[in-house]
C-alpha cells in the first residue's frame, strides 16, 4: 500500500472540490463531495500506476502562510 499527498481546492465556479498529486503528471479529479473526490484520486492514481513507476518530479513538503502588506 502507498500513500500520496493530494492538494484539495473548491472551485467558486463549479463548487467541485479539485485535488492533485504534486510532482506526479496526471494525477489529479474532482469529485462533489470530498470522498468523491478520494475515490476519483484513487482510481486515476492506481490507472497511471499500471503504466510502470511514475517520474515524480517532487515530494510535497508542506504549506507556508506568507503575509503581504
Amino acid at each position: 500500500m502507498r500513500t500520496f499527498t493530494a492538494i484539495i481546492e473548491k472551485c467558486k465556479e463549479t463548487g467541485l472540490y479539485v485535488g492533485f498529486i504534486p510532482g506526479f503528471p496526471g494525477a489529479h479529479s474532482q469529485g462533489e463531495t470530498l470522498d468523491e473526490l478520494n475515490i476519483n484520486l484513487q482510481e486515476v492514481i492506481e490507472m497511471l500506476l499500471e503504466d510502470g513507476e511514475p517520474d515524480i518530479d517532487g515530494e510535497f513538503f508542506g504549506t507556508q502562510n506568507v503575509m503581504v502588506t
